[in-house]
C-alpha cells in the first residue's frame, strides 16, 4: 500500500501551484492552515525564564533563542485541518445567514478555502467529508 504525502508536504505543494497560478484563495487557504500547524506545535513559554535583560546577556546565533517544538503525529496534524475544514463551513454558513452581497461574498470566498483544504487532506489518504 503506497500513502500519500504527509499534511505538510500536501500544504506546500499546493501552495507552490497556487502561488503559480496567483490563485488569492488557495493561496489563502494553504498558508493559513500551515500557520494552523505551526501553532499547534508551538510550546507555551515559561514566563519566569524568559525575562528582558542586557544585550550583552541575549542569546547568540541563528536559532539560538528557539524554543523546542511539540512534535505531533501525522494524525493530529489531519485532525487538526480537518477541523478547520469544518470551522471555515460553518463560518461561510453564518456569512450567508447575514443575507447581504458583501456577506455571500465572503461566505464563498471562506467556503471555498474550506475546500482546498478538503482537497488537501484527501491527497494524504484521509476521507473527511
Amino acid at each position: 500500500m503506497t500513502t500519500g504525502p504527509t499534511i505538510r508536504e500536501a500544504l506546500r505543494s499546493e501552495l507552490t501551484r497556487a502561488m503559480k497560478s496567483r490563485d488569492s484563495v488557495r493561496v489563502s487557504a494553504c498558508r493559513s492552515a500551515m500557520s494552523l500547524l505551526d501553532n499547534a506545535s508551538a510550546v507555551p513559554l515559561d514566563e519566569s525564564r524568559h525575562r528582558a535583560g542586557a544585550v550583552e546577556q541575549s542569546a547568540v546565533g541563528v536559532g539560538a533563542a528557539d524554543g523546542a517544538r511539540r512534535e505531533l503525529t501525522e494524525d493530529q496534524l489531519r485532525r487538526l485541518v480537518a477541523d478547520e475544514i469544518v470551522t471555515l463551513r460553518a463560518e461561510a454558513d453564518t456569512l450567508r445567514a447575514l443575507d447581504g452581497a458583501a456577506g455571500s461574498a465572503r461566505a464563498d470566498e471562506v467556503y471555498a478555502q474550506a475546500e482546498v483544504l478538503a482537497e488537501v487532506l484527501a491527497q494524504t489518504n484521509d476521507v473527511t467529508r
